[in-house]
């Protein structure tokens, strides 16, 4: 089984591109996803995640996620390997989102979500899920 949940917030902007033979919308953002533990007296160690998210889930994200937005991800992860212009391997290790999630607080939430979404300031991407954050819930991040 190959599936991730991740919570975490927007590096920057997703950008947005298109493939060059079936024109299908691909986003690509980071999520820096804070680990759950940390050495006393250590600040606190966060993970850079490459996301990508094709079709109506990327169309999603590059309209309403913005840099430095708390969202949830749901997905898979995937390899890929190529070669660059001087010969070499290069790998990436990714996620490719099949669900996306706002998960800031209502507080922390900006109007135009609230107001595109309703008071209950959960969106989805996907058809349906139990990936649900209260404002109440102890998060690490």
């Amino acid at each position: 089984m190959n599936k991730v949940i991740l919570m975490g917030r927007l590096t920057r902007d997703p950008e947005v591109r298109y493939t060059q033979t079936s024109n299908t919308l691909v986003a690509s953002f980071s999520l820096a996803v804070n680990r759950r533990f940390t050495r006393e007296g250590d600040t606190q160690t966060a993970d850079f995640i490459n996301i990508v998210a094709w079709g109506k889930t990327g169309e999603f994200c590059s309209k309403y996620f913005k840099k430095g937005q708390q969202v949830g991800v749901i997905g898979r992860i995937q390899t890929r390997t190529w070669e660059d212009q001087q010969g070499q391997k290069r790998y990436v290790t990714e996620v490719i989102a099949e669900e996306t999630y706002f998960a800031d607080s209502k507080r922390d939430s900006s109007a135009n979500i609230d107001d595109t979404f309703g008071a209950d300031n959960q969106a989805s991407s996907g058809d349906t899920s139990d990936f649900e954050i209260s404002s109440g819930d102890d998060l690490p991040f």
